[in-house]
Order: structure tokens, then C-alpha cells, then sequence
């Protein structure tokens, strides 16, 4: 659980930590323009919107999982169900905020109270640099994919919808 410390951290301070814990030195931008949705953060950081990290914190079978999908891609609840072996749900933004403690649009890939299960969608390995939030809709870091996965824990898998 996190220390009374650490809430009186901003959001983005909160991520800093947790990525000098994980051995990342990560920049974290500031834009002044919202990087809420993978298209804004896209035009934001100039990159492509594959390049964009979504944390998307669903709730399998009542429990908690993240998963890290690239920003071209929409997620298939029924691969994550089969991944979890359970009934898939959307977590509402209060879900999301007790199991991360951020808000949906600045949810991070790490930092939360207590480890999360984490899936990354393998789009996201193509490239050398990726583009995740950073605790606010307006804070973003860049990280190599390899790099997401060490310090998530994660587990590579093709989560996108198939056309």
C-alpha cells in the first residue's frame, strides 16, 4: 500500500518514483494540451499512435488486471479472458482509481498500490520507444518496450480485436 508519503506526491512525481525504483530514468513531459486519448498523445509527442501505450484496467472476474495495449489497436476482451480465465468487465473510474490510484486518462504502467496482473499487447514491441501516461491526462514518458516489460512484470501477448 502506498505510504502517506507518497499521496502527498503529485501523480507524475508518484510515477517518477516508481520508475527510479525500477531503474528507469525516465523525462516526464508536460503538455499543455491533454494526452488523454492515443491520438492526442500522438500528435503531442510526434510519433506514431502504435507508438502510444493504453492502460486500459479491467476487471477479471472481479480482480484487477492491466493491460497495455498499443494505441492502434483495440483490445479483445475475449482474448483477455481466455489469458485470465475469467469473465472480463470494464473497470468504471472508480475501479480504477482504487486499484492504480490515478485517474482513467493518466493511468501509468506502474507505480499502483499493490502489483497489478499486466498483459502488453506485442504490437508494441516493433518499436524502439514507446509513449506511456504519467499519472495525469497531460504527463507522458518514453520507454523501450523491452524495458515496459521488465519493470511491469508484464506477460507479451496479442491482445488486439481482429478485423
Amino acid at each position: 500500500m502506498a505510504s502517506a508519503m507518497d499521496q502527498k506526491l503529485s501523480a507524475p512525481d508518484r510515477v517518477r518514483a516508481a520508475l527510479s525504483v525500477a531503474g528507469i530514468a525516465a523525462h516526464i513531459e508536460e503538455f499543455t494540451s491533454s494526452t488523454r486519448t492515443a491520438q492526442d498523445a500522438a500528435v503531442a509527442v510526434g510519433s506514431g499512435v502504435g507508438q502510444i501505450v493504453k492502460s486500459l484496467v479491467f476487471l477479471a472476474g472481479g480482480t484487477p488486471v492491466l493491460a497495455l495495449v498499443s494505441g492502434a489497436n483495440r483490445l479483445d476482451p475475449q482474448r483477455l479472458a481466455a489469458l485470465t480465465g475469467a469473465e472480463i468487465a470494464k473497470a468504471d473510474a472508480d475501479a480504477v482509481r482504487q486499484a492504480t490510484g490515478y485517474a482513467i486518462g493518466g493511468v501509468p504502467p506502474i507505480g499502483f498500490p499493490a502489483p497489478l496482473p499486466t498483459f502488453i499487447d506485442r504490437d508494441l514491441l516493433q518499436y524502439d520507444l514507446v509513449w506511456a501516461a504519467a499519472g495525469t491526462p497531460r504527463h507522458v514518458f518514453p520507454v523501450a518496450p523491452q524495458e515496459l516489460l521488465r519493470i511491469t512484470g508484464g506477460t507479451a501477448v496479442d491482445l488486439k480485436l481482429s478485423a
